[in-house]
């Protein structure tokens, strides 16, 4: 099947595959539009089942960015890349330089940058052979904490600060008491943990590796729950903070709680989910609304800012996701398709 007949094309302006044969590297890097400035997102790692699906995620999550960076009111389009392998096995410096080889051959059309299976450390591997890398360094951060480059702080931060506009526009309260099941406890999912426990919500969490719930078990009081079993928990909130497809045919109808808001890019598997949401009376933050404050940090810490614009820019998540879904309850269209409507209004 040909790119331009892919289902998730989307009128991308550019995919390119690449393959470096010293390093076993194997890597595909979408730009989905660049009208609001070059496409910057992050590269991802991930041992795919094959090339199909790495296409299809690439594709998906490029055109999420340039919809995050235009709901974000941020001057940048959306690109992404991704890498065959498993991160924990197979990455290795040579690899992530020549990966830098490959970004350099956008000339800034692309600025890569961490996700998932990549480390701040790998994007600096990548800066050896390009200069354009992000998140790499920070010049302050919105918490006052350690500044090292790493965004996942900010998205957990802006997801954080979704949920609570989400559970205050469902349930007209703040988040205590609340019970929230987070599925997928990585950088971005333990630090929302936090952020969520400090507020006095009652956590539920999940993962296939046990660090992450072991950490949130012990510090923050949260209840281990099988990943099997913690789509269909008796909660009010759902955070999906791992991969795509969070929300598909197969667990739409057990899903229990009145907010899904989480971390997770692409969480649903097709626009008819959003539409069945609505219908069921589940309230949907859409995912490239409320996971863009890695992308907001990584904008200010390249542009003349500082800690308070950042912070400002950070909660403005919230404002943006009342919006939405103050005009989904008008309208009663699903709040994704407000929110695909509101950006596209911006960077078409």
């Amino acid at each position: 099947m040909s790119v331009f007949d892919h289902p998730e094309f989307a009128e991308h302006e550019h995919v390119s595959f690449y393959h470096d044969k010293e390093t076993g590297l194997k890597a595909i890097i979408a730009v989905h539009n660049t009208n609001l400035g070059p496409g910057l997102g992050g590269c991802r790692m991930f041992n795919y089942a094959n090339s199909e699906d790495a296409l299809t995620d690439v594709l998906r999550l490029s055109k999420g960015m340039t919809y995050k960076a235009a709901m974000a009111g941020l001057k940048q389009g959306g690109g992404k890349a991704v890498i065959f392998g498993d991160p924990r096995k197979d990455k290795t410096p040579e690899m992530m330089k020549a990966m830098g080889r490959f970004v350099d051959t956008f000339k800034g059309q692309y600025i890569t940058a961490e996700d998932s299976g990549i480390a701040v450390s790998d994007i600096c591997l990548m800066g050896e052979s390009t200069e354009h890398v992000s998140g790499t360094f920070s010049k302050y951060s919105f918490d006052g904490s350690l500044a090292d480059g790493n965004p996942a702080p900010a998205t957990a931060y802006g997801v954080f600060v979704g949920i609570k506009a989400a559970v205050q526009h469902v349930f007209q309260s703040d988040l205590r008491g609340k019970k929230i099941a987070i599925k997928g406890i990585g950088h971005v999912g333990i630090r929302l943990a936090e952020h969520l426990s400090r507020e006095g919500a009652i956590l539920y969490v999940a993962d296939i590796f046990p660090d992450g719930v072991n950490k949130a078990v012990a510090e923050f009081g949260a209840t281990e729950v099988d990943v099997a079993d913690i789509d269909s928990l008796d909660v009010d909130v759902f955070a999906p903070c791992a991969l795509g497809n969070a929300i598909n045919a197969q667990n739409i109808h057990s899903i229990k709680a009145r907010i899904i808001a989480g971390a997770a890019n692409n969480q649903l598997a097709s626009s008819s989910i959003g539409e069945e949401l609505t219908q069921r009376g589940i309230l949907y933050a859409p995912d490239y609304v409320i996971n863009a404050g890695g992308i907001i940090d990584i904008y200010h810490q390249r542009t003349d800012s500082n800690a308070d614009k950042l912070r400002k820019h950070l909660n403005q998540i919230g404002e943006t996701l009342t919006t939405i879904f103050a005009e989904s309850d008008k309208s009663g269209h699903a709040t994704a398709k407000v929110a695909d409507k509101l950006a596209e209004l911006k960077f078409k």
